[in-house]
């Protein structure tokens, strides 16, 4: 959808996940829509270095979130909002469900 816009998949891909997700890394956001790891890596990486992401490690895990000082922050935030909109309602809902851990056993 915002493809023509952002210049690849990937881009979209990558930005949708984080605006979803708030932060995440490559090869979770790679598995997630079952692409290639390269090409999300080359997106983070491009996209780290325009100042939209910026990164964090955890351990040995490199998380990237969107960088609050980026100038056009609330103008994307906007746009990926609007764009999530229109997914189909399985993926929102994959997408927006953020389960780290697994349940306890005695919870429904």
């Amino acid at each position: 959808m915002l493809e023509p816009l952002l210049g690849s998949v990937s881009a979209e891909r990558v930005l949708i996940y984080i605006f979803a997700r708030d932060e995440g890394y490559a090869r979770e956001i790679a598995r997630f829509f079952d692409t290639n790891l390269d090409p999300i890596q080359k997106q983070l990486e491009k996209l780290e270095l325009g100042g939209v992401l910026i990164c964090r490690k955890a351990g040995r895990t490199r998380l990237f979130m969107f960088n609050p000082r980026y100038a056009f922050l609330s103008e994307l935030k906007s746009l990926l909002e609007k764009a999530l909109s229109f997914y189909p309602e399985e993926v929102q809902e994959r997408l927006i469900m953020n389960r780290r851990r697994p349940m306890r056993s005695e919870k429904p």
